[in-house]
């Protein structure tokens, strides 16, 4: 009995690999919107970082030295970002891979679950990698936070 190809492949098979892949499509969607959120997030990072750059040109001694302390922490947050948007990316393009393989494997009728179970589970070590650097970020974001009137070394 010869293999099925995609041309000969039973409508059944194709919709249970359609199916198989379906939550997988559903989580890429899911990284989709977390990077648009980290990458939204690290724009604003970028912006208030140059706004601080060009005060920094004309700043007095004192005012300069605090705002290369700020951006020295903008600077972390933005490398914390960029990792983050890195890792859910890396995890994006595996949970595809995946797809992609689940399909490839039902139309050529060869087992390749342990492949697709290794990039699966590297896919979710990636995007728990990136949330951990998010919260990260989140974290020195937060330290960093000066609410309410502050009183100057002058005062």
């Amino acid at each position: 009995m010869a293999m099925p190809t995609i041309l000969h492949m039973p409508v059944t098979d194709m919709a249970s690999a359609i199916q198989l892949s379906l939550a997988p499509v559903f989580l890429l969607n899911g990284i989709g919107v977390l990077l648009a959120m980290l990458t939204s997030r690290l724009a604003r990072i970028v912006d208030r970082a140059r706004t601080l750059e060009h005060r920094l040109r004309e700043a007095s001694a004192h005012e300069a030295a605090e705002l290369v302390g700020i951006l020295a922490i903008i600077r972390t947050r933005a490398r914390l970002m960029n990792q983050s948007i890195t890792l859910g990316t890396v995890s994006a393009l595996l949970v595809a891979l995946v797809v992609a393989l689940l399909f490839t494997s039902a139309m050529i009728s060869v087992s390749l679950s342990t492949l697709v179970g290794l990039l699966f589970i590297l896919s979710m070590l990636a995007l728990v990698a990136a949330l951990i650097s998010f919260l990260v970020e989140v974290r020195v974001a937060t330290a960093s936070l000066r609410i309410g009137p502050h009183k100057s070394a002058h005062s």
